[in-house]
């Protein structure tokens, strides 16, 4: 399952043992989710789903941010259809990681916004390391993604408030409602995901994965039909006519801010 470092690949695995990190590698880009990263990021996770072996992800990212959201590097070569299809493609990837049958763990660190701060909604561990802040700006430019896992962690008025207002997140305001689940100084990071690694393996295999389940049974109480239900929203959403002109706009007044 792993893959060897290159500077061109925007994502990197890393398995030792039971233990699987995935590494968000565009760090001149703030980790943004590209096409080819969301695909790579969903095939490793359908793959890990996939192994009988694995007791922990690991999510991280490469630079100063952990994932700076939806890449909009080229959104003047983007129409609509081309758009929606990448979002889709993106919620499904965050189903993917929401529903995995063992604990996923997303360390984030500087910015971590829009697409990437679903994504670390989606774990269902999630620390801060060092400094970090959220931002959920979707709502901005008529994207509905992710709001009902959010409302799921922090309540459905705090997730409406932070959604409908694209504010900034700092750490201890994640921390306090829930969306980030423990915070740790950079350098006892591997330390603590030594320990954390340590806690994955106390108990054999199939006592920890049931484990896991029963949790998730909470975790993702709206289970697949919910699944079906936001992939609905987000579609209903980004279909609207005139997607690419709003992102641009969006895009275009953060730029004179």
């Amino acid at each position: 399952m792993s893959a060897p470092s290159s500077a061109q690949a925007p994502l990197r695995t890393v398995r030792t043992g039971d233990l699987l990190e995935i590494w968000l590698e565009r760090p001149d880009r703030g980790n943004a989710l590209s096409a080819t990263l969301v695909a790579q990021l969903h095939e490793a996770v359908e793959q890990a789903s996939a192994d009988p072996r694995l007791r922990l992800l690991v999510l991280r990212g490469a630079g100063r941010h952990f994932c700076t959201g939806f890449d909009l590097s080229a959104l003047e070569q983007e129409t609509d259809d081309s758009l929606l299809a990448r979002f889709t493609r993106v919620e499904l990837m965050l189903q993917a990681v929401h529903a995995a049958p063992f604990p996923t763990l997303a360390l984030a660190q500087g910015r971590t916004m829009g697409a990437g701060a679903d994504l670390f909604a989606a774990c269902s561990e999630r620390w801060i390391v060092g400094e970090a802040s959220f931002a959920f700006p979707g709502a901005a430019f008529g994207l509905v993604l992710g709001t009902a896992r959010l409302a799921d962690q922090v309540g459905a008025g705090t997730a409406a408030g932070w959604v409908e207002s694209g504010a900034v997140i700092d750490g201890p305001a994640a921390l306090a409602a829930g969306l980030a689940t423990r915070q740790v100084e950079v350098t006892d990071l591997e330390s603590a995901l030594a320990a954390r690694r340590e806690q994955a393996q106390r108990l054999d295999l199939p006592t920890h994965r049931a484990i896991h389940a029963a949790v998730a049974d909470d975790r993702r109480r709206r289970g697949t039909d919910g699944d079906a239900r936001d992939l609905a929203r987000l579609v209903r959403s980004a279909a609207r006519p005139g997607l690419q002109q709003r992102i641009a706009a969006y895009r275009d007044a953060q730029r004179k801010a």
